[in-house]
């Protein structure tokens, strides 16, 4: 074998070197390295095989996308469920609570006078695979805000799902939130994190630059070595877009590069936020809302329909109890306080915590007890009517929920009895809220 020595091959500047021929074997031995860094190396088609990548190179910042399910730590981030309904009028001053698109909550501070109609919307970025977004339409101005005044769209996560994220420890990761974000109002808003276990935040400004239009926005909130985060159903963290602030919340500067302590810290919460609420030509709408483990943002992670909807009724879900003329088979409970009482089952997965559950319903459902199926209708109703009235507790972490009809005992059984209960005409729905 013939062995050739040399320093350096340099070939002119713009040509190509070609170091043996087709079917030739190049071998660079072990120990040895060959430098590519300021070269463009063509490997041959089929080259490169699963068996000569190493395990560890393969990560989702080569992949372009992270490859773990169920990675958003957000739920409904694109707003596809809207379980209370897909609209509230009127929502401002004493209206901090959930209303539209699940899992979405709207916060209000002070007494303010502005109002909004909040909505689940079909207007969204175009071709991204969004079918619904969460908007916010200023129905009721209030151009000049009072110190006070605050308002966020937010959610609360549980500290059972975050604990990957190893806050509180000298691994604590970064998180990337990604978000599309389209608003009347252009100019300076801010995206938060905050701890609730150990009353801490970092917050990031982002900016509208253009009136009416979609833009994708993302920041990478900084690992906090501080404070970990408790394993249990409560609320540990909160996410949280700004929509106005007054000067005590908006005077100060954000906080992207550390995470601060809530007390003492007002001014900064809401550093720099534009007011939504300044004029009745403003709205603001979100989608696509995702929180993930890591410095880089991946792709939206789409879930099922059914997946998501699921998801939701962990915090809050709608319970059938009767429709029409329809008739349900029941066992009584008791007839506590001198009134009839019944269980009626929750389907699917149990909730989050017992619900604390009300009734719903197209007026007042006339309930009627009976020991004989019949036609619905005369001699049938053994007990006469019933009206259901009251949901008096929700049991097995939403399994089941216990309701209480009219006073007295209509049809005349015993506790325990098998008994079955006819509704007159009127929808009887009850809903449980297990939310953060």
């Amino acid at each position: 074998m013939s062995k050739i020595e040399v320093d350096t091959i340099a070939p002119q500047s713009g040509t190509t070197v070609t170091l043996g021929e087709s079917g030739d074997t190049i071998t660079v031995p072990s120990g040895a390295t060959l430098d590519t860094s300021n070269s463009t190396v063509t490997l041959p088609d089929d080259s490169v095989t699963t068996a000569k990548i190493n395990n560890e190179a393969v990560t989702p910042a080569k992949l372009g996308y992270n490859y773990n399910q169920f990675r958003n730590i957000i739920i409904n981030g694109d707003m596809s469920i809207a379980q209370r309904g897909t609209s509230a009028t009127g929502i401002g001053n004493g209206d901090t609570g959930y209303h539209t698109v699940d899992r979405w909550k709207f916060f209000e501070n002070d007494a303010p006078s502005y109002e909004f109609t909040m909505s689940q919307s079909t207007d969204v970025p175009s071709g991204q695979g969004f079918a619904t977004s969460l908007k916010m339409d200023c129905t009721t101005a209030e151009a000049s805000l009072a110190a006070d005044d605050l308002a966020f769209l937010e959610q609360y996560i549980e500290g059972q799902n975050v604990q990957y994220l190893k806050k509180g420890t000298a691994n604590a990761e970064y998180v990337t939130a990604s978000f599309w974000v389209k608003s009347t109002k252009t100019g300076t808003f801010i995206v938060e994190l905050v701890d609730l276990d150990n009353s801490r935040f970092t917050n990031f400004n982002y900016t509208v630059n253009v009136s009416d239009t979609w833009e994708k926005k993302t920041v990478s909130f900084v690992p906090d070595t501080t404070g970990t985060l408790d394993n249990d159903n409560a609320a540990s963290l909160l996410f949280r877009f700004g929509l106005l602030a007054g000067t005590n919340f908006s005077s100060g500067s954000p906080s992207p590069t550390t995470w601060l302590a809530n007390s003492g810290n007002n001014a900064k919460r809401a550093a720099n936020q534009v007011n939504i609420a300044d004029n009745t030509a403003n709205n603001f709408l979100i989608t696509g809302v995702q929180l993930e483990a890591g410095t880089s943002a991946s792709d939206f992670e789409f879930l099922p329909y059914d997946v998501n909807l699921m998801r939701c009724e962990r915090y809050y879900k709608k319970v059938f109890i009767m429709d029409g003329f329809g008739g349900q088979s029941i066992a009584r409970t008791s007839l506590a306080a001198g009134a009839t009482e019944f269980q009626v089952g929750i389907q699917g997965q149990p909730m989050r915590t017992n619900p604390t559950a009300s009734l719903i319903s197209d007026g007042t459902p006339d309930i009627r007890v009976t020991k004989t199926l019949g036609s619905g209708t005369g001699a049938a109703f053994d007990g006469g009517n019933l009206t259901l009235n009251t949901i008096v507790s929700s049991d097995m972490t939403g399994k089941v929920i216990r309701v209480r009809g009219g006073a007295g005992n209509p049809d005349g059984s015993s506790d325990g009895a098998a008994i079955a209960i006819y509704n007159n005409g009127n929808t009887a729905n009850a809903e449980c809220d297990a939310e953060l």
